[in-house]
Order: structure tokens, then C-alpha cells, then sequence
């Protein structure tokens, strides 16, 4: 059934426009660090006007600060080609149409037994690399939790509102455009080349790669955004249990 729905897709005519394989997957990127530009000049501003921040707890501060930056990344990113070029994006272009179902509760699990394989795979191709460092601890941007709502904001922040942006973002908006104008399995590598590079290490980089393909297979097998959001969700929880519940297991 899988291979019958990929092949059915994989030949689905589309608008052959090779230019949008560069222009797409170079706006993303632009308005993911363009937001983190603005939030950096607004505390600049915040800064120079003598006004402190200092009763801010630091997990609290990160937790607004990366919901404000996801916030800004997908307006500007899907926000401004509409208003400026009136470049729409639909709900059908995000995945978002349809409402989650119940069969994504089973999906999503099985889909993660493949990441972690294709992850496996090649994280072991990588460690013959000479600049591979396995050993190199993903920044997160939250350190030294002690108090249980600190927890929590570190959890939200992590579990909840970065899976839910990030699919809109790649496996929503930059795939369901590439789709339109490269072959299907294009589209994967460009997204999943992408959302490496914006994680800023190359370990991470070789296991996000080989978990944004099996979010864009879910994403193109489902004709929905749910069940990645949902894996995601999944990956990025059991990672935060391994880095602040239990990192000496």
C-alpha cells in the first residue's frame, strides 16, 4: 500500500520550475535567521533603552524567545511572498486541511522504528568521517534546569511548539512548494538537506537528515502534517528525557 501510494505520487505531473529547487529552500532559510536577526535587534533596542531583563528567568526568557522566533519565521516566510507577490499558500500546500485522525496515533510510532533505523544507518556512515564527533552534545539553548516550571518551559518549548513550526515550516510550506516544481524525491532531499543545515552540528545534522525523510514520506503518504508533527513530537521528547530527565543513562 506504501509503495503504490509513493509510486502514485512520485509520477504526479508537476511544473518543472528547476530555479525554485534554489529560490524555496534559500527564503526559508533567510526568514528562519531573519526572525532570529529581529528578536536580536528588539533586545538590542531593550538594551540600549536601560531596560532590564534581569527578572527574567533564563528558561522562561528561551521559551519566549523561540516561540516569538518561530512566530516571525512563519510569517515571514509565508506571510510576505502573499502580501508582496501574492504568492498564496493554501492549506492543502501546508498539510493542514484536514483535521489529525486516530490512525496517526499508530502511524507515527512505526514511522519512528524507521527513523531510528535510517538514523543508524547513517550515523554509521558518518562516523568514518574524520571531522564526525559523536560525542558533540546538541546546544538546545537550556541549561542547568533545577526548578520543576523550568522543566515544563524546557518541555513546551522542546516537545511542543518547535515540532509543530519547524513541520509547518519544511515538511509544510517547503515541501508542499517544491512538490509543484521538482520530482517528489527532490523535494525530500532539499528538505531534509535544509532542516540539517539549520541545526547548526553536523552530528545532529546526519540525524535530523535521516528523520526529516521519514517526516516527508509521512507527510506525502498521509496527505497530512499531522502525523510528522506527531513523530516529531515523539523524537524530540525522548531526546529531552535523555538530556535533562536521565542524561547519566
Amino acid at each position: 500500500m506504501l509503495r503504490n501510494s509513493l509510486t502514485k505520487l512520485t509520477s504526479r505531473p508537476v511544473d518543472f520550475k528547476w530555479w525554485m529547487a534554489i529560490v524555496l529552500p534559500l527564503w526559508v532559510g533567510a526568514g528562519f535567521i531573519l526572525a532570529q536577526v529581529i528578536v536580536g535587534l528588539v533586545l538590542g533596542l531593550i538594551d540600549a533603552a536601560n531596560i532590564s531583563l534581569a527578572g527574567i528567568n533564563d528558561s522562561s526568557f528561551q521559551t519566549i524567545a523561540s516561540g516569538v522566533i518561530y512566530l516571525l519565521s512563519i510569517g515571514i516566510v509565508i506571510g510576505v511572498p502573499w502580501i508582496v507577490k501574492k504568492y498564496k499558500t493554501s492549506r492543502d500546500d501546508l498539510g493542514l486541511r484536514e483535521w489529525p485522525a486516530w490512525i496517526d496515533l499508530l502511524i507515527a510510532p512505526g514511522a519512528f522504528i524507521a527513523y531510528v533505523l535510517l538514523s543508524y544507518i547513517f550515523t554509521t556512515l558518518a562516523m568514518h568521517l574524520p571531522f564526525y564527533n559523536a560525542e558533540q552534545v546538541q546546544d538546545t539553548g537550556f541549561t542547568q534546569l533545577t526548578q520543576g516550571y523550568e522543566y515544563l518551559l524546557a518541555f513546551v518549548t522542546l516537545v511542543v511548539i518547535a515540532p509543530i513550526a519547524e513541520e509547518i515550516l519544511f515538511r509544510g510550506y517547503l515541501l508542499g512548494k517544491l512538490r509543484k516544481h521538482v520530482s517528489l524525491w527532490v523535494s525530500i532531499l532539499i528538505t531534509s538537506l535544509l532542516f540539517a543545515v539549520v541545526h547548526f552540528q553536523f552530528n545532529v545534522g546526519v540525524d535530523v537528515f535521516a528523520l526529516s525523510i521519514v517526516l516527508c514520506l509521512l507527510r506525502v503518504w498521509t496527505g497530512r502534517l499531522a502525523p510528522a508533527i506527531l513523530l516529531h513530537m515523539i523524537k524530540n521528547g525522548i531526546a529531552f528525557y535523555f538530556l535533562f530527565i536521565n542524561p547519566f543513562l
